[in-house]
């Protein structure tokens, strides 16, 4: 298949499954891509200093945010300079001689573990709020989720080829992850609100922590050494319930609409020239 067709990947179903993500399960995401050793190290030594999320966390929300509204809801042009702008962070982010293990962010096996961990999220989150996918549709909803990878330069025929595969795939990675002491207080300290000004991360802090660590399924809880208790699970059931019944009453479009805004500014910045990441 042709980096075109891949462009033309129809992911209009993908695209109305649009849901806050971002304001629930973002961070979770990340340390579930991050417990991949690779990854891991890829972003906490990352020489891309106005990419990183532990110093410009506003920027980087935006750009992340940007890509998977370009993913889910962009035309083939989009996709394309989208992809463009992140190939050029990415081709700086690559292991030396000192680097406890060897990484490249344009590696299609790295970009395959992202992309499944973005749409294990996204399954994750929809399946909360709409109900467990099933035969037809969650094959749909799979096969459209592909674009998580090929909006990179993940090639198609890497993503598993059925929703049965990727759970193959998905617990033979799951076996692999691996947090050490260097990454683990890295996102922990994203998970804590660590880099925001220590009034928003006293107030706003454990309540992230809670909620990052809550979404997290337990192999990467235990990979990451943090204690779980039935009370914190007490609390996350009671939050996810507020949650759900919150986005179940929200409009569709409303729901979108961040994402919507995401890719006008994505459009404005390509019209005038400005850098997408």
């Amino acid at each position: 298949m042709s980096r075109a067709e891949l462009d033309r990947i129809d992911s209009s179903f993908f695209a109305k499954s649009l849901l806050s993500m971002g304001r629930t399960m973002s961070t979770a995401n990340v340390v579930m891509q991050l417990a991949n050793p690779a990854v891991g190290y890829g972003v906490a030594h990352s020489k891309v200093e106005n990419g990183r999320l532990d110093r410009h966390p506003i920027k980087r929300a935006r750009t992340t945010a940007a890509y998977l509204a370009v993913a889910a809801m962009g035309t083939a042009d989009d996709r394309r300079r989208y992809r463009q702008a992140v190939n050029r962070q990415h081709a700086q982010v690559r292991s030396d001689d000192e680097s406890p293990v060897e990484y490249n962010a344009m590696n299609p096996e790295l970009q395959l573990w992202v992309a499944a961990c973005l749409y294990f999220g996204w399954e994750d989150i929809y399946e909360r709020v709409h109900g467990r996918l099933v035969g037809a549709e969650r094959e749909a909803f799979y096969q459209q989720g592909k674009v998580c990878g090929t909006t990179l330069q993940m090639p198609a025929e890497l993503w598993p080829a059925d929703r049965s595969a990727f759970a193959a795939y998905w617990d033979e990675q799951v076996a692999k992850i691996e947090i050490d002491e260097e990454v683990r207080e890295f996102l922990i300290g994203i998970a804590n609100f660590g880099y925001a000004h220590p009034l928003i991360a006293k107030r706003f802090g454990p309540v992230k922590y809670r909620r990052t660590i809550g979404y997290l399924p337990q192999e990467f809880r235990d990979a990451l050494g943090v204690r779980w208790t039935d009370a914190d699970q007490a609390w996350f059931d009671d939050y996810l319930e507020h949650h759900v019944e919150r986005e179940r009453r929200t409009p569709l479009w409303l729901s979108q609409l961040p994402f919507r805004l995401l890719l006008w500014d994505v459009r404005l910045r390509c019209r005038l020239g400005r850098p997408l990441v």
